[in-house]
């Protein structure tokens, strides 16, 4: 391994998956978090496709699909009866090898990216605080608070902050967090429960003029609500009990409560960081964005950041390229951030809106509309694209190039199955750089592949190809994160040379 290190602040899922990708790629971290244990609450409970993508690159999509609830069916509930369900089972079906919506609570992830690091010899420092930390031109020295109440001073190549939406790496970049908060207050509780909204599936009340939600877990009866808080808070700020809010549960979605495993409440936020990086410095996470939870994005978002910023670090420390590719981590996901908060925004505001016209649309014309439009291959392919995440793209970072089929530099690789029990995202488990073509190779390319050092995989040519967007016998280097840099429709050898020499990969 590399002598030199990440020093990461914040042991959550993006901190966790950053170690874990920087690990396997052979640069030595150390993680530390100021808690005591790891999370004992679900929080964040969904899973995404593409976060099911990166996973299956570490061999660990398996275990969290075993471990999670694929969801089949979202159903909508209006005047306490069940007014439309529409499919969710195989939404993505041709897009992704994970074409589901996946529920995991995060406590259980946690757990398992913890044992994963373990295994790789890497653990969680506990109780260990950040204090301070100023850059030298080779490295971020900080100052960490250990268990014991000392000091210690330890040095890094790099430092990550992935220490969540009151994060002191921001705080001591002093980088601002603009947006805003939302009004009114919300809850979240994983219960142990009986009734129909038990049966596996989402189910969303669309009553009143916010949201209440259900999400099935691991299970018999075990469910995650998140609603609003209908209670106004008495003189010594009493905290609100299950019983004064979760009264809209039990009546609308004929839900009967036996335990409340947790509870919690929480104001909504909608923050993205002016920067994602300071010189050695990066943000990931709630670190840099915060948004509803409106679709299930945050906690996929900041494991994107993870992966994203992780194959960077270890292409500079181990293989000397330029500090000019980790630019490149704030280009790609800044955009995404900002893009996504302003989609939960919109989202947000339509289902909280007031008004007797947004109640109408609400209660009556969404149950009506909804499951004739999932009836509606392209309605369901944009959407499980958007959710998913799969359909996030860097078609304007400094490292993507050109165009072949449908196909441009910086979208994500789609996926086509090669035959039963493989495909074609099969090879990225290598965490490497690599060239697909589908179809026969042009002459000349295997020995410069074989010069550039860069694994070719051959496809032989099918019609699904052509349905995901590829060209036939056209030149595709693909990321160590599964994303493409250079489409090249010609597959021209010296093409693919001279964006490798360009950008000093």
């Amino acid at each position: 391994m590399s002598g030199q290190r990440v020093l990461i602040i914040g042991a959550g899922p993006t901190g966790l998956v950053l170690a874990l990708w920087l690990t396997r790629l052979g640069v030595r971290v150390r993680i530390i978090d100021k808690t005591a244990e790891p999370g004992t609450t679900s929080r964040a409970v969904a899973v995404q496709a593409r976060t099911l993508e990166l996973y299956r690159q570490l061999d660990l999509s398996g275990a969290v699909v075993e471990a999670g609830v694929k969801v089949a069916g979202l159903n909508l509930w209006v005047s306490g009866t069940k007014a439309a369900r529409l499919l969710l089972g195989r939404m993505g079906a041709g897009l992704s090898p994970f074409p589901y919506a996946l529920t995991y609570p995060q406590d259980a992830h946690e757990r398992l990216l913890i044992d994963r690091l373990d295994a790789l010899g890497v653990s969680v420092e506990r109780q260990t605080e950040l204090l301070r930390f100023d850059q030298h031109p080779a490295s971020v020295r900080a100052a960490l608070k250990r268990p014991d109440g000392t000091e210690e001073v330890c040095e890094a190549a790099y430092l990550a902050g992935c220490d969540g939406a009151h994060s002191t790496v921001r705080e001591t970049l002093a980088i601002d967090f603009p947006g805003g908060t939302y009004s009114g207050v919300f809850y979240v509780a994983d219960v142990d429960a009986a009734g129909p909204a038990t049966d596996g599936e989402l189910h969303v009340d669309l009553e009143e003029a916010d949201f209440l939600a259900v999400f099935p877990l691991k299970g018999v009866g075990r469910l995650r609500l998140i609603g609003p808080v209908s209670w106004e808070p008495d003189r010594q700020h009493r905290e609100p009990t299950f019983d004064y809010i979760g009264t809209r549960a039990t009546e609308n979605l004929k839900l009967t409560i036996a335990n409340v495993n947790w509870l919690s409440t929480y104001h909504v936020h909608h923050r993205v960081a002016a920067r994602f990086r300071a010189g050695r410095v990066f943000l990931l996470g709630d670190a840099a964005h915060v948004h509803s939870p409106v679709g299930g994005q945050g906690m996929n978002t900041g494991i994107g950041d993870a992966v994203n910023l992780a194959w960077k670090l270890a292409a500079v420390l181990n293989g000397g390229a330029p500090d000019r590719l980790l630019a490149t981590y704030e280009q790609e996901r800044i955009g995404f951030a900002r893009r996504l908060v302003a989609t939960t925004d919109r989202a947000f505001a339509v289902v909280t809106k007031q008004g007797r016209v947004a109640r109408w649309v609400r209660t009556r014309l969404v149950p009506r509309i909804a499951p004739l439009l999932f009836r509606l291959a392209p309605v369901r392919r944009f959407l499980f694209r958007t959710v998913s995440q799969i359909g996030v793209s860097y078609r304007t970072s400094p490292l993507s190039e050109g165009a072949a089929g449908g196909v441009r530099g910086g979208d994500r690789m789609p996926w086509v199955p090669i035959e039963p029990g493989t495909d074609n995202f099969a090879p990225l488990a290598s965490l490497t750089w690599q060239v697909h073509v589908y179809g026969e190779p042009q002459r000349g390319l295997a020995e410069v592949c074989a010069e550039l050092q860069l694994p070719l995989h051959r496809f032989a040519w099918q019609s699904d190809m052509r349905r995901a967007g590829l060209l036939r016998a056209a030149l595709y280097l693909v990321r160590p994160d599964g994303y493409v840099a250079l489409a090249a429709p010609d597959a021209d050898p010296e093409r693919l040379r001279a964006y490798v020499v360009a950008r000093m990969l």
